[in-house]
């Protein structure tokens, strides 16, 4: 089901935007009961409602003559009950059936197929239907047996019956949606909402509560105005008491379908917004529940899609980083990518480990690995305490640069510190093979080398040239790090006292000798 991060108590609490729905991982016979009790609730609950209303409406609020007259009498308490408690059976058991049928795919725990999501996405509007084909069939038949017996009564029957009709069967529908948010969540965690629709929309869902909470109920109250003036013999007060009931009943049911569609769209949105405000704080592990079918169902599968866009940029960005450098990525980031460089002050670092090919001839290639590995984590940490950047890895050898792309103020200080603080670690903690250290400082080009689809950040001039050759020179060194002179001075005064000038030479590959500084403490030894 995807990730699950740490979330606060009602949010992990309430996935499905109630706590009635339960966890997001429960048991399926726990499943099961929580669903079916909730349908079943709910779909007995809205028939109830609707009876009463029916019985509320026809005895007292809608004017005209009264239906308790005798030809009526097996029909009132026998006919009425016997339909309704029919009705309440097939409504329940039958649509309930179906409706567990539909989802046996979540109860055996078996992965949806896509007929499983479909069928499991339709079973509101399944019941919304077998609760309209009930109660249109019972206005059918009572409105034909009072045309018969009572013709004068045939519009407050009618009227009555299929205004709760609707009422009922909006609530059933809604209520059936919320009942069924938790195996919705798992038929959608295959996939977003399918784009043809299999449930009403946020759009039919407002229109919804609209016309079933306001629009019906005044169209019987206008109904009902008409009716008086056609029939001269409605009193007064009986005019008044249908409209201060059919009033209560518009702002009562009115309220009730708009809190139930409300809270049907607000629920996803604030799993959504919860969930943006975790990201917000840098959790990319948040994932959200799609337990809506709506337009609001792709808000929730389009921000899972978003996270995970999130958590492959940060993954790439962090193996980019580990490839070029945490400072070069940072500045690819922020300025953009292009060939070219730029002149600056730098100081080259450079290091390699002595006698490398005879350390590959006479260990495992594994073991080797290993070594490089211990190695290099040793320069790298070093390196790194110390601002500065390791451009590349050669085999068995690093080359670090201080002062690009990021300015350092004392480029060639921190260069040297780093160099003296590499040769102790690298003496006690990688006894197994010695390097020579090399400093040198300048200016020099740093920028993107190579072609349009192919290129590296990499620093290029003689800084570069002079550090790799004072290597050679590091390696028969006692300390096995030396400097060129040009670096010292460069340096601040606290650094530059630390080294001393032992000699100068001129390096391989250059016309001009180099004067050669060590540490003082390799000095005085």
């Amino acid at each position: 089901m995807g990730r699950v991060a740490v979330r606060p108590w009602r949010e992990r609490g309430a996935p499905f935007g109630s706590w009635l729905l339960g966890p997001r991982e429960q048991r399926n016979s726990l499943l099961r009961l929580r669903v079916q009790t909730l349908l079943t609730g709910s779909v007995v609950i809205a028939n109830l409602i609707g009876i009463a209303a029916v019985i509320a409406l026809v005895t007292v609020v809608i004017p005209g003559p009264s239906v308790f007259v005798p030809e009526l009498v097996l029909v009132h308490f026998v006919g009425v009950p016997a339909y309704v408690l029919l009705a309440l059976a097939i409504g329940v058991v039958r649509g309930t059936r179906r409706a567990l049928r539909a989802l046996r795919w979540a109860i055996e725990d078996r992965e949806p197929a896509e007929r499983d999501r479909k069928a499991t996405l339709r079973v509101p509007l399944r019941l919304f239907v077998l609760q309209a084909v009930l109660w249109f069939g019972g206005a059918v038949v009572f409105t034909t047996i009072y045309a018969f017996v009572l013709p004068d009564a045939v519009f407050k029957i009618a009227f009555t019956v299929v205004l709760s009709g609707l009422v009922v069967c909006a609530n059933a529908y809604l209520l059936s949606e919320f009942a069924l948010r938790p195996i919705a969540a798992r038929a959608l965690s295959t996939g977003p909402p399918p784009r043809r629709r299999l449930v009403a929309g946020v759009t039919v869902r407002v229109l919804m509560a609209w016309a079933l909470g306001t629009g019906v109920p005044v169209t019987g109250l206008m109904l009902v105005a008409g009716f008086a003036l056609l029939r001269r013999d409605v009193s007064t007060d009986g005019l008044a008491v249908a409209v201060l009931v059919l009033g209560a009943i518009t702002l009562v049911v009115g309220f009730f379908l708009v809190l139930l569609m409300a809270r049907a769209t607000v629920a996803p949105i604030r799993t959504v917004r919860v969930a943006l405000g975790r990201v917000e704080r840098g959790d990319l592990d948040t994932e959200v529940v799609v337990f809506d079918g709506t337009e609001l169902g792709l808000l929730q599968a389009g921000f899972n899609r978003m996270v995970e866009g999130l958590r492959e940029r940060e993954r790439i960005r962090e193996l980019f980083g580990r490839h070029v450098g945490e400072e070069v990525a940072r500045e690819a980031l922020a300025r953009g990518s292009g060939l070219g460089g730029e002149v600056r002050e730098v100081a080259v670092l450079f290091v390699d480990v002595v006698g490398s090919t005879t350390l590959a001839a006479t260990r495992p290639p594994t073991e080797v690995v290993d070594l490089l590995n211990r190695f290099f984590a040793v320069v790298v940490a070093e390196v790194h305490a110390h601002r500065g950047v390791v451009n590349k890895f050669e085999g068995d050898a690093a080359l670090a640069v201080f002062g690009a792309p990021a300015d350092l103020p004392d480029a060639a200080g921190t260069a040297l510190a780093a160099a003296r603080s590499m040769g102790r670690r690298l003496r006690d903690e990688v006894t197994e093979c010695a390097a020579g250290i090399g400093v040198a400082a300048g200016p020099a080009v740093a920028g993107n080398v190579g072609a349009e689809h192919r290129y590296e950040y990499t620093v290029i001039g003689d800084p570069v040239n002079e550090a790799a050759r004072l290597t050679e020179v590091a390696k028969s060194a006692p300390g096995r790090v030396v400097a060129a002179m040009r670096a010292v001075e460069r340096a601040g005064a606290g650094e530059a006292a630390r080294w001393r000038v032992v000699e100068e030479t001129t390096l391989r590959g250059r016309t001009e000798p180099t004067r050669i500084a060590v540490p003082v403490e390799e000095a005085l030894g």
